[in-house]
């Protein structure tokens, strides 16, 4: 019998009534058969002995100047060396534990330690972590915790910084916020004391490995058919959109899908606070916000990024988030020959977005008149897509509205399209994304860019013309 399986002999704590265990995810510790186990007090310090003991030797031995972004050959080198220190020390472990040990290993010193398993969980969308030894997560829009853990503050932190010294960030008492993002866009937040009371607090907003495709929207019943081929339509006769939603909606998702309708033919500028946007066309500069430094300058705002790429020749902007003054350097920007652009705001209804887009303005400092900005709001946007989490947890468009003018001081709108709830059957919201009848007045300027779409799917009968 191994080590570990000697160390823990007490049998595993009844679960709590009606509970699953989560068997896709390890704790650092050994697992039998999938299902997870936990380790009384004695066993576990006794793993983590072991593991910080080779770990430490590891790291001595390894040669500092290998290139660690050659993954697969450091893992051999590690792995080889590995297996030596086990047998020097003559440590004695089943396979399955051997490889697990190995694993945790290469995770601390290559990865980012525990969090390495959920992130490779495709079911995972989301990872809170509340200090080092309470993790949840987030699956099918739902919030579940893990048995999951970090070995002290101290290596939580280790674990942040690894994640924002590469972008050129920094995280420490006197700027204890950060924004960042992993390798692959994913979305990064995390907060430290004196801000946080319990200890480093991180958040991964996950971004999936391939990006979502029109497809997958249909698929997952985030959007119709119907509405997706005149989106499609306004996004290449080059109409400006907002997507509106509150948070989690999944705005930057369905902002990257709307992006790649853009024709290839076009120079696009994206501006972000962290990149996220994932465009596939070939002409497409990509800029980011930047901190200030240790000395509180240098700080470029995303403002500043708007203002700037005026000057590089855009044809379209795409900007991830207006969340500030920058929402009036935008406006001006769609109504000065830079149409076609589009941007995300939180909001939780279209009258809600444009009501914030006012305000997002007048952040900006300038003293202009109520009307003045509706004016350029009307005449800036034409098109704003309405995005709920309904209470399912499931993600889905409820309104793509078009804003039509002006009415006295108050800018006028009607909906395209509308979600209407049918039912709720199994936990599951019952509905569908359905026209109102409506064509937009930007209707001509589809047909110039030579798009002709069926009055059908505006729910308009076929022997109606326009």
């Amino acid at each position: 019998m191994s080590l570990l399986r000697r160390l823990d002999r007490k049998p595993a704590e009844p679960a709590e009534a009606g509970a699953k265990p989560d068997s896709s995810l390890g704790n650092g510790g050994p697992t039998d058969q999938g299902v997870q186990r936990r380790p009384v007090p004695q066993a576990r310090d006794a793993y983590m002995d072991l593991k910080n003991r080779v770990q430490n030797r590891l790291i001595a031995e390894l040669d500092p100047a290998m290139d660690v972004s050659r993954t697969a050959e450091v893992r051999q080198t590690i792995k080889a060396m590995y297996d030596e220190i086990l047998q020097e020390e003559s440590i004695i472990l089943g396979r399955r534990e051997r490889d697990a040990l190995f694993e945790v290993i290469v995770a601390e010193i290559l990865g980012l330690g525990p969090l390495e398993p959920l992130l490779a969980d495709d079911t995972i969308t989301e990872i809170m972590v509340n200090g080092p030894k309470k993790l949840f997560v987030e699956r099918a829009g739902r919030i579940q915790r893990v048995n999951v853990s970090f070995e002290s503050d101290e290596h939580l932190m280790r674990i942040i910084e690894r994640i924002v010294a590469p972008l050129g960030r920094r995280i420490d008492e006197s700027s204890p916020t950060v924004d960042a993002r992993l390798k692959d866009g994913s979305r990064v937040n995390a907060v430290i004391p004196p801000i946080s009371l319990q200890g480093p607090v991180l958040t991964i907003r996950k971004f999936f490995k391939k990006p979502l495709t029109v497809e997958d929207l249909v698929r997952f019943g985030t959007i119709t058919e119907e509405s997706i081929e005149f989106l499609r339509a306004a996004v290449v006769a080059a109409t400006n959109v907002i997507v509106s939603g509150g948070t989690g909606t999944g705005k930057t998702t369905f902002l990257n899908v709307l992006s790649s309708f853009i024709p290839s033919d076009v120079r696009i500028i994206t501006i972000e606070n962290a990149a996220e946007l994932q465009l596939r066309q070939e002409h497409v500069v990509t800029l980011e916000s930047r901190p200030p430094n240790v000395e509180g300058k240098g700080a470029v705002s995303i403002r500043d990024l708007v203002i700037n790429a005026l000057r590089m020749r855009p044809d379209r902007i795409v900007v991830g988030e207006c969340r500030g003054g920058e929402a009036l350097d935008m406006l001006q920007a769609m109504n000065t020959g830079h149409e076609g652009s589009m941007t995300t705001i939180h909001a939780n209804n279209t009258r809600d977005s444009l009501s914030r887009l006012e305000t997002m303005v007048l952040m900006a400092g300038m003293e202009l008149p109520h009307r003045a900005i509706r004016e350029q709001v009307a005449a800036a946007i034409d098109m704003i897509v309405q995005l709920e989490r309904l209470r399912d947890g499931s993600r889905r468009v409820v309104s793509i509205t078009e804003v039509q003018g002006m009415e006295g001081d108050v800018i006028t709108t009607a909906d395209i399209f509308k979600f209407e709830q049918s039912g709720f059957e199994d936990g599951r919201v019952i509905g569908r994304l359905r026209p109102t009848g409506i064509r937009p007045k930007f209707i001509d300027r589809i047909e110039q860019a030579g798009i002709h779409l069926p009055p059908s799917i505006f729910g308009v009968a076929q022997r109606l013309k326009y």
